[in-house]
């Protein structure tokens, strides 16, 4: 089941399932009033049921996604796959042993990455900072998680980076990972009563320039060093989220020093099993 935010044709924001080619809108209730309530439900496949529908809507381009989020807290993961690991080494010989580290530690490394008014949905602008230099977008599984740290489904993650910023000094990693549209999540939120098994969780990232693909690589869960539940534990580790929250799981997918994003790309990534984002770049 698939569950998303749009706006509909009088410009209200509604949450829907996602069937084949239709969106079908839900009438939202007393008990179920938003799509984080339906997500912190018991049961948010027993929830969906519970509500009624309208007419469906047929998916093109008309459609005015909005990102899966209403409250909840954006946190994200580093270094959780070997590929990382190399990559953020390779950003700065003063940063690497920290990276290193972390790597093979118990602990992981996890950062506050967004708020929702800095996520951007299916089909919005991303941004890349105007003081960088070094811009990437990292695609990432992402967990979506109920208030009680429950994972209740997937959705697909854009951890948008300035990397040029962070290699300077491991301390400028929140500048380099929270600003306005740093963060993109959607088109939808998959619900999985139990996930699928890492090596079925495929992600593929490509980015479009003037109508070519200029990047194009793929990875899959299995390939983490982590695992999902792991992660989880130490985020809810003396910290509380009573809205749920979002977290991307890290990525083994970052460009290399001779690749920047600009702006007019197109990031088009695609998790099997949950769907694509895709997203325009602009700057300043």
């Amino acid at each position: 089941m698939k569950l998303a935010k749009f706006i509909d044709s009088s410009d209200s924001v509604r949450f829907g399932c996602v069937a084949e080619n239709e969106l079908i809108p839900l009438v939202a209730s007393d008990a179920y009033p938003t799509l984080a309530s339906i997500l912190a439900a018991s049961s948010p496949m027993e929830a969906v049921q519970s509500l009624a529908t309208e007419a469906p809507i047929t998916i093109d381009d008309s459609v005015r996604w909005l990102p899966p989020i209403d409250r909840q807290e954006v946190w994200a993961a580093g270094v959780t796959y070997k590929r990382s690991q190399t990559a953020r080494m390779e950003e700065s010989e003063a940063a690497a042993s920290c990276y290193d580290r972390v790597y093979n530690a118990d602990r992981p490394e996890l950062f506050f990455k967004a708020t929702p008014h800095r996520v951007a949905g299916n089909g919005q602008p991303l941004r890349i900072r105007a003081d960088a230099t070094w811009n990437v977008p990292e695609p990432e599984i992402t967990l979506v998680l109920s208030p009680s740290m429950k994972i209740v489904g997937l959705t697909v993650g854009n951890d948008m980076s300035s990397r040029d910023i962070e290699g300077e000094n491991p301390l400028y990693l929140p500048q380099a990972k929270c600003y306005d549209q740093c963060a993109g999540l959607g088109p939808w939120i998959t619900l999985f009563d139990s996930l699928p098994a890492p090596s079925e969780i495929t992600v593929d990232l490509k980015i479009e320039r003037d109508g070519g693909i200029v990047f194009d690589q793929q990875t899959a869960g299995d390939q983490m060093a982590r695992t999902f539940v792991d992660l989880v534990g130490w985020l809810s580790k003396d910290n509380s989220f009573p809205d749920g929250a979002f977290l991307m799981t890290g990525t083994g997918i970052v460009p290399t020093s001779d690749f920047t994003l600009l702006p007019g790309d197109l990031v088009h990534i695609t998790i099997a099993g949950v769907g694509t984002l895709t997203n325009p770049i602009v700057q300043g």
